[in-house]
């Protein structure tokens, strides 16, 4: 670490405390980066002058300043996820030939940011800004299937709704049937939105390996018989590795095998 260059040092820093839980002592910023106290007090002080970093006498911790929050707003601003989806869902229409989405987990719904078409598409229910039942959508199924069980727990603790009268109707058919999806690596719903047609989605993930997003993929089912979606699948998860390179994301770190 100490030959990386300051810059480097200072993205160190602000890494660490944003996914940090709350402000942190200047010790353990040192300790977690591997640096000498005295460099990383030079590094903070700095930092703090340009608004990067603040710090908090009462508590002597260091914690994100207002630029980077200002910078956080920017990003959102950008709409990056959206823009670095768009030319993958764009081409994986022109391969498949049907509907691609874009969509996020929002609490325990699934929320559609983008959506591409080919020429002649089917009528579906979601659509950009629509919210659907995480649990019954495979956009959804394919982000909680990466989530730790304490927090679906968290979001489903109760009774699950249905739409057609299909998919989980407890949290423990749910877990089991993320499970399967987190083994094989996409998602399926066969009629839980509607009646007669088919989603299959696979997850996108940050730098974090935390699942982000998911591209979805819509169709007639009698247009693709289900011997075909593991071709359709592999064709998505494509798609979404690629988004997932695009927001310097990696995938996350397999389980370990218990004892």
């Amino acid at each position: 670490m100490p030959q990386v260059p300051a810059a480097r040092r200072a993205l160190a820093v602000l890494r660490l405390l944003a996914a940090a839980p709350g402000p942190l002592p200047a010790s353990s910023i040192a300790r977690a980066l591997g640096l000498p106290r005295s460099s990383t007090y030079h590094l903070l002080t700095a930092m703090s002058q340009d608004g990067f970093v603040t710090y908090i006498p009462e508590e002597r911790r260091w914690g994100l300043g207002v630029a980077a929050f200002e910078i956080g707003s920017a990003y959102l601003r950008h709409e990056p996820l959206e823009r670095l989806a768009r030319p993958l869902l764009r081409r994986l229409v022109d391969q498949v030939g049907e509907i691609a989405q874009l969509g996020i987990l929002h609490g325990a719904e699934t929320l559609y940011l983008l959506k591409e078409q080919p020429p002649r598409p089917a009528t579906l229910v979601t659509d950009v800004g629509v919210r659907m039942p995480a649990h019954l959508t495979a956009s959804g199924r394919s982000i909680l299937a990466h989530l730790p069980p304490a927090q679906v727990r968290a979001l489903f603790p109760r009774h699950l709704i249905d739409r057609t009268g299909k998919g989980p109707t407890s949290l423990r058919d749910l877990r089991r049937t993320l499970a399967e999806d987190a083994r094989q690596g996409w998602s399926c719903e066969d009629g839980h939105i509607t009646e007669g047609f088919t989603s299959i989605a696979a997850c996108a993930f940050d730098h974090t390996g935390h699942p982000t997003a998911a591209i979805t993929v819509t169709f007639r089912r009698q247009d693709h018989p289900p011997e075909t979606w593991p071709t359709l699948a592999a064709q998505i998860r494509t798609s979404a590795a690629s988004l997932t390179t695009r927001l310097t994301g990696r995938p996350p770190l397999p389980p370990e095998p218990r004892s």
